[in-house]
């Protein structure tokens, strides 16, 4: 309309009611490309992180960018996670005895996760999460195990950090064992049995065996028992010390067992 009748911008707009302010606007949004590469990267890595828990890592990194910016990135990328596991829709009744834990090496949770070696020879993996911090203070795989195998682990975790006072089990033969059960007498542990039939009594400790299985044991192959420590080891300083928990407000969960009184620190 300029060029054609030669009149100016104001009084072209005003023809057209458009407002002079809206033709002078220009693109101001700076280049994301580097943003969506580490994004993408991230999530490459760490294949079961959300939008929040990579929100956090970029926050780390520095990146002034608000949650609502990483959500709509991680959408248009399509990162979103798939849950292929069918929700249960009955509710669960917890059990009204048992109280929260108020403070780390309070109440630690225990049991066991199977997995096996590249070559089918199967392993046992005793996994104990504590459940203020979330703190994993040991993963021992085995190729199996007894009760004097888990007061062994016990003995070695318990030498580092203290002891609990409470462990929450299941009904399994090796924590009902005659040797568990007199550890715990010794060091004034009572020990927490689930009801039978009942995972939800201990629903942290089959919490942080999803996390462990999609996180560490569905992303390796272990090649021999010593390779199989090596990598769950590495995981599980990682999931200590760097990796965001979001029922910690995204902490790492070493950061409050370090604050904890009754605790050492950890070698």
């Amino acid at each position: 309309m300029r060029s054609t009748w030669g009149v100016s911008i104001r009084r072209a707009c005003g023809v057209i009611q458009l407002d002079t302010s809206s033709y002078h606007y220009r693109y101001r949004r700076p280049e994301q490309a580097t943003l969506e590469a580490r994004i993408r990267e991230t999530c490459e890595t760490r294949v079961r992180y959300g939008y929040r828990r990579v929100h956090v890592l970029l926050r780390r990194e520095d990146w002034l960018i608000n949650q609502k910016k990483t959500r709509r990135i991680y959408t248009e990328l399509g990162l979103q996670l798939r849950n292929k596991r069918l929700k249960r829709r009955v509710k669960a009744k917890l059990r009204e005895d048992r109280r929260p834990a108020s403070g780390a090496n309070e109440t630690w949770a225990m049991d066991f996760v199977h997995d096996q070696l590249a070559t089918g020879r199967r392993l046992r993996v005793l996994t104990i999460v504590d459940i203020f911090s979330r703190f994993a203070p040991v993963l021992d795989p085995r190729f199996s195990y007894r009760g004097e195998d888990v007061v062994a682990t016990l003995d070695q975790v318990c030498a580092q950090i203290g002891a609990p006072k409470t462990i929450r089990v299941d009904q399994g033969s090796e924590f009902v064992s005659r040797d568990l059960d007199l550890w715990a007498y010794k060091h004034d542990v009572e020990l927490d049995f689930s009801r039978p039939g009942k995972p939800t009594d201990n629903a942290f400790i089959e919490a942080f065996n999803g996390r462990f299985r999609a996180e560490c044991l569905d992303a390796h192959w272990f090649l021999s028992l010593a390779d199989a420590r090596q990598k769950m080891e590495a995981w599980r300083r990682y999931y200590n010390e760097d990796r965001p928990h979001g029922a910690i407000g995204y902490k790492f969960p070493i950061a409050l067992m370090n604050l904890g009184s009754n605790t050492g620190t950890l070698t």
